[in-house]
């Protein structure tokens, strides 16, 4: 899912940035150079977002002392077999690519990226792309992509499943005693906790956000009589 477009406002392919487009107002748009919005809907809720951030936070953290992978949301990923960014482009919630350079980039880039694809892909149900993720882009990710983990998850219901590539095809994957999914790329579980999508060690620890870090810390600091708050 990438930025919607404002109502009445037409995209203009970045590779050719003379030409715009008419707003409503009849002002001219131009998109820079570099990125081609996708037509994928905005994100849907505040939910969606925080799960994005969420997700990016905690393996960012996790693997703080990696340099060999990128892991971002709602991003642009081209993949057109001509190298055209006009063409064949998906925007997944969530993706991280393995055995890669941890940088900042504007969009992934296949042809220009030795030709990697996500290695894993989370994607947040909404009632306007629930059907997508389930069907067109499932296939997408199966049969062009080749990404061996893929994961739903609906931030509202709750509704999580995923699937690894098996010869080809994605198979459901079983979830353990606490309904857990294993990530064979990631080598981490992901599981529901506390209404959100989570990372979980392989012996079971919840992969923490930042203000959790911080919790611990402060318990810690004060089984030791120090108060947290006063230091500065």
């Amino acid at each position: 899912m990438t930025p919607a477009q404002q109502p009445g406002t037409t995209a203009i392919a970045p590779d050719d940035p003379s030409q715009t487009a008419a707003s409503q107002a009849g002002q001219a748009v131009v998109f820079p150079p570099g990125d081609l919005y996708s037509n994928e809907p905005p994100l849907e809720t505040e939910l969606h977002l925080r799960q994005i951030l969420l997700l990016i936070q905690c393996l960012d953290w996790l693997w703080r002392d990696r340099q060999d992978y990128y892991a971002f949301g709602n991003l642009t990923i081209y993949y057109s077999p001509h190298q055209r960014k006009s063409d064949d482009f998906r925007g997944p919630d969530f993706f991280v690519v393995l055995g890669t350079e941890r940088r900042p980039r504007k969009s992934w880039v296949v042809w220009e990226e030795e030709g990697k694809y996500p290695n894993l892909i989370i994607e947040l149900l909404s009632d306007s792309t629930a059907k997508t993720d389930r069907g067109l882009k499932k296939q997408v990710y199966q049969d062009t992509f080749r990404t061996p983990d893929y994961f739903w998850f609906d931030p509202h219901s709750l509704e999580f499943e995923g699937f690894h590539l098996v010869d080809g095809t994605y198979q459901p994957l079983a979830a353990n005693e606490q309904g857990w999914l294993w990530s064979q790329q990631l080598a981490l579980y992901l599981g529901v906790h506390n209404h959100q999508l989570r990372f979980f060690t392989p012996d079971g620890t919840l992969v923490p956000t930042p203000e959790e870090r911080n919790e611990t810390l402060a318990v810690k600091l004060r089984e030791l009589g120090v108060d947290p708050d006063e230091i500065s």
